[in-house]
């Protein structure tokens, strides 16, 4: 199912791709070493996840995508739902914590 969901995110403008992968690939080491192979050898996702698995790292590219995308997730959010102050202060105050702990992850190559 998230391989399914990280799949569509490649098509769907705002929906993670390889957060789904990361969190496929322990289901895959427990379930199917072949399919946990195939993700970690795939041509798009696999550096991404193993950096992840190896490292704990996140690209500099990714973290100002997933970024940008919470903040268009949000403004989106804001348009069509069109939230009470409550709301919409919890589901920024959640989505500014996942964004500040995604900066802070390191980066591949940096040392620190």
């Amino acid at each position: 199912m998230l391989v399914a969901i990280g799949f569509i995110g490649i098509f769907v403008p705002l929906l993670p791709t390889t957060s789904f992968m990361v969190l496929a690939l322990p289901c895959f080491a427990r379930s199917s070493p072949r399919l946990e192979a195939w993700l970690l050898n795939h041509p798009r996702f696999g550096p991404g996840v193993r950096a992840w698995r190896a490292e704990g790292v996140v690209p500099r590219h990714a973290k100002i995508a997933a970024c940008i995308g919470m903040a268009l997730g949000f403004g989106l959010f804001w348009l069509h739902v069109r939230p009470g102050p409550l709301l919409a202060c919890a589901v920024a105050a959640f989505m500014l914590f996942w964004a500040i702990w995604i900066v802070r992850r390191p980066e591949p190559g940096v040392s620190g």
